[in-house]
């Protein structure tokens, strides 16, 4: 359904830390365009090959507009986690790295009983979530 997610940063080496740190336990890895120019500006984790023809990422750096950064109110990225390990991971790594936390790692009943997350704001305050939909604690 979606190619990208792109969020804005001021401070793209305190970001480039901070996503390095967290998405690291979701086995995410960084993604390298080659175009030295898009990567001076900008960084992404998932999936950039064939020049961008296949591509799956989230990517942060700095707005287009060239204006300072700010976070949406409302908009929210989610990465999916395959244990209640990696959630709880990723929270306090987030912690651990300048973010803050949204909500800690923990079943979200309202949404559904195998629902476990936890929501995090990135260092620039973009709001982050990440999910495990299965009753699994497995590491």
């Amino acid at each position: 359904m979606l190619s990208y997610v792109y969020f804005g940063t001021n401070d793209l080496r305190r970001a480039i830390a901070f996503y390095d740190a967290v998405l690291t336990p979701l086995g995410m890895q960084r993604c390298i365009t080659g175009d030295p120019a898009w990567d001076r500006v900008s960084a992404g984790w998932g999936i950039y090959e064939d020049d961008g023809a296949r591509e799956l990422a989230f990517w942060i750096g700095t707005p287009f507009d060239q204006r300072a950064a700010a976070p949406g109110n409302g908009n929210m990225a989610a990465f999916r986690a395959r244990t209640w390990q990696q959630v709880e991971q990723f929270h306090s790594t987030a912690m651990a790295h300048g973010g803050a936390s949204e909500g800690a790692p923990g079943l979200r009943l309202q949404y559904s009983a195998d629902f476990y997350a936890a929501y995090v704001r990135d260092p620039d305050g973009n709001k982050l979530a990440v999910v495990c939909r299965g009753i699994t604690n497995a590491g």
